[in-house]
């Protein structure tokens, strides 16, 4: 009678528990999108053995796909788990193994056994999974509004023809190059700096020779010239405009060095000036002349979470239970710097 009465109970709870979630099943999933990877790794764990909620294994991988992500070790096991005995998904060794090693790398023991199981442990493979999508709405992207410019002077109205002519030439978008002259030179065409820049777009000696300007007094070879360096740092930052024009400021490896625009206030103000009249912050790809710039750059992670308050308890037990219970199946421009401001950071 005792035990009948035990069982009763924990079936009550069980019950329960699973209304309580299905009441608000929708608000509790928002919720857990945003969550702690803990607390993600323990619900994507309860989702998968149907513990305290109904069994759904696209759920279970979505909230270990969100945790892993973000650098949690349990998460990536048992992604890689999942995709080793083909739980919920199409059997994968070799997303199994990408998962498996990322832990592994990491120091996860419990990793580092399942990958040295595996058939193929060093079959190259990027991991990867399906995150959950959050249905909050979100703002437009940013657009900043252009400039309009009207010629002020037939010197100025000749140039900006040309600029029309040759910029689709290198995949360029003219307004793009009209905003870099105009801060450049002011369409002056026999423009010179004290650091010896020349011409409209104000090209070094260095640079003038780097792309076979002869005379970089001419507007067309001044052009060509600048244009030819613009898409190249075009392709070298992936279309990113502010890298773009701080290497043509400060020098692409300024922008290596410091992991983005430099801390100068003449490469910031300029950056700004150009990207306010240009009005966009990525141009259209261009051609691939050079490869990508070798630029790392940490996700962007908030640092606090709101709390799953629709949601019972969830044990924190759940995950090592599950990671003992599972077996795998057998088979320098001299600018001034100033002090630089904190980088966010940005999504794996």
């Amino acid at each position: 009678m005792i035990k009948l009465q035990c069982c009763l109970a924990f079936s009550i709870i069980g019950v329960y528990g699973s209304a309580v979630y299905g009441a608000s099943s929708d608000l509790s999933w928002y919720k857990l999108i945003k969550e702690k990877p803990a607390v993600q790794t323990e619900w994507a764990t309860r989702f998968e053995h149907g513990e305290g909620v109904p069994q759904d294994y696209g759920r279970a991988m979505q909230l270990y796909c969100a945790a892993a992500r973000r650098g949690h070790v349990p998460a990536q096991y048992q992604l890689g788990w999942m995709f080793a005995n083909g739980r919920g998904v199409v059997r994968d060794d070799a997303q199994a193994a990408a998962w498996f090693r990322l832990a592994a790398n990491k120091g996860d023991t419990p990793s580092r056994q399942m990958l040295a199981r595996l058939a193929a442990p060093n079959q190259a493979r990027r991991a990867s999974c399906a995150e959950p999508v959050d249905p909050t709405p979100k703002p437009p992207p940013l657009r900043l509004a252009p400039v309009r410019r009207t010629p002020s002077s037939p010197e100025q109205a000749r140039v900006e023809t040309l600029v029309m002519q040759l910029a689709p030439k290198y995949g360029l978008q003219p307004s793009l190059v009209l905003a870099v002259i105009e801060a450049e030179s002011g369409f002056n065409t026999q423009a010179r700096s004290f650091k010896n820049a020349q011409g409209l777009m104000q090209l070094i000696p260095q640079t003038a020779a780097r792309f076979g300007v002869q005379n970089p007094y001419d507007p067309v070879q001044n052009l060509h010239g600048g244009m030819s360096y613009l898409r190249w740092l075009l392709a070298y930052f992936q279309g990113d405009v502010r890298l773009t024009l701080a290497g043509y400021n400060a020098g692409e490896k300024a922008v290596l060095r410091y992991g983005g625009v430099p801390p100068y206030a003449e490469t910031r103000a300029y950056v700004e000036k150009i990207t306010r009249n240009y009005g966009q912050l990525a141009h259209p790809p261009v051609a691939p002349v050079t490869r990508p710039a070798p630029l790392s750059r940490p996700p962007l992670v908030s640092a606090t979470f709101p709390a799953v308050s629709a949601l019972p308890a969830p044990s924190a037990e759940l995950v090592g239970r599950s990671r003992q219970k599972q077996t795998l199946p057998q088979s320098g421009n001299g600018l001034v710097p100033i002090q630089p401001a904190i980088a966010p950071a940005s999504l794996p």
